[in-house]
């Protein structure tokens, strides 16, 4: 059995139990259309919401950043971790986009990805095929094949099996890691809390167990409120068809405590730091481009690669790592460039399918249109036109 019977599996699972989610709990697309416009006025107003989130993390006491690009990131992740280090991660696809822990692993630390879809994929060295599910295209003989090759574990082909094998070896990184780095789902602008939803425990691990907790995310995370984080963690999970999230972890600040007389003070039993750094990476121009600013309003739940004929005939390969499937190809275009994109545009069937799945209603067949039209006229000029991302 190979890729397709297992992108094959993964349809049949994914797309009925998430049809059923959304008819039960109808709230959801009403909450989705908020959301909407809660993320449009972020997007129309980018500049001033990240100086107030900013601010907001500063008050809270954490420890703020704006990184241009991947290599200035990187710079300022390694600058608090250096060398020598037990660095543990929750799934991060700003961290794969940045290649950040095949940097980390470079300059001499011991990282492990915790997620268990991307812990097989770092055992593998294979690509993700899916932004919720990355090991989508693993089937669950391989997953039990890799573990039994990688680690000396046997187990049986059972995915709870395989995950049980996972949990008993990745226990003991937890609880020597010296530092723990996550991606996020929202972050408030308002308050500076992280949301971050889950249903592993890992993230939970992630941002507790280590005493310094570190997350790397876009501006494109940046919500108005609270209440809006809150919002996306709901619509996010229910459009991946994971409703209700087993987790979902609020962060705000260093750990802290104020049982002695209501005086607040940190730390407490969690970190005693937090870091959070905000990565533009092309986010900012994609804001102001009449085609690609939509893009921008992605929440990653990933349904749109299930109703994709291109993604499912692709077995998933259809992309730039790691932005795969349809929302992959506006992705891959603010992030690494039309040249880039251009190929994966091209095969796009226009079905229509995605833009009717998405929680968002992002016009993905007009974006990609738009893509595949600046890729001809790039091309069409020997691809020596400076195109800026665009």
């Amino acid at each position: 059995m190979g890729v397709d019977e297992a992108i094959k599996r993964a349809v049949e699972a994914n797309v009925p139990r998430t049809m059923s989610i959304l008819e039960k709990y109808p709230y959801v697309t009403e909450l989705a259309k908020e959301l909407r416009r809660a993320k449009e006025e972020v997007i129309r107003n980018l500049d001033y919401y990240v100086d107030k989130t900013i601010k907001s993390l500063e008050a809270i006491g954490a420890r703020a950043y704006l990184a241009r690009d991947g290599e200035e990131a990187r710079s300022i992740i390694s600058g608090i971790v250096g060398k020598g280090k037990v660095i543990v991660l929750g799934k991060t696809m700003v961290g794969a986009e940045i290649g950040l822990r095949e940097y980390l692993t470079s300059i001499g630390n011991e990282v492990w990805e915790t997620d268990l879809g991307e812990f097989l994929l770092q055992l593998t060295g294979d690509k993700p095929t899916h932004i919720v599910a990355p090991a989508l295209h693993m089937t669950r003989e391989r997953a039990a094949e890799v573990i039994k090759r990688k680690l000396g574990i046997n187990v049986k082909a059972d995915p709870s099996e395989i995950a049980q094998a996972a949990r008993r070896f990745l226990r003991d990184k937890f609880f020597r890691a010296d530092f723990g780095i996550t991606g996020a789902n929202a972050v408030a602008a308002d308050t500076g809390a992280v949301l971050l939803i889950e249903n592993e425990g890992n993230i939970r691990f992630t941002t507790v167990s280590p005493p310094v907790h570190i997350v790397l995310t876009g501006i494109e995370k940046i919500v108005p409120t609270l209440h809006h984080a809150m919002m996306e963690a709901l619509v996010q999970s229910a459009y991946a068809g994971l409703y209700p999230p087993t987790y979902v972890n609020l962060v705000a600040g260093p750990s802290s405590t104020a049982d002695v007389e209501q005086t607040r003070v940190s730390p407490s039993h969690g970190p005693r730091e937090v870091h959070v750094i905000l990565l533009d990476n092309g986010r900012s121009k994609a804001a102001k481009d009449e085609l690609l600013w939509e893009a921008l309003l992605c929440i990653r739940c990933g349904r749109c690669h299930f109703h994709c004929p291109v993604y499912r005939a692709l077995d998933g390969s259809w992309g730039e790592s790691p932005y795969v499937g349809p929302m992959g190809v506006m992705w891959t275009a603010i992030v690494y460039g039309i040249k880039k994109a251009g190929p994966h545009a091209m095969l796009c069937m226009h079905a229509g399918t995605c833009r009717e799945a998405c929680p968002m209603k992002i016009n993905i067949p007009e974006i990609i249109q738009g893509i595949k039209a600046r890729y001809v006229r790039l091309m069409g000029n020997g691809g020596m036109v400076h195109e800026d991302r665009r």
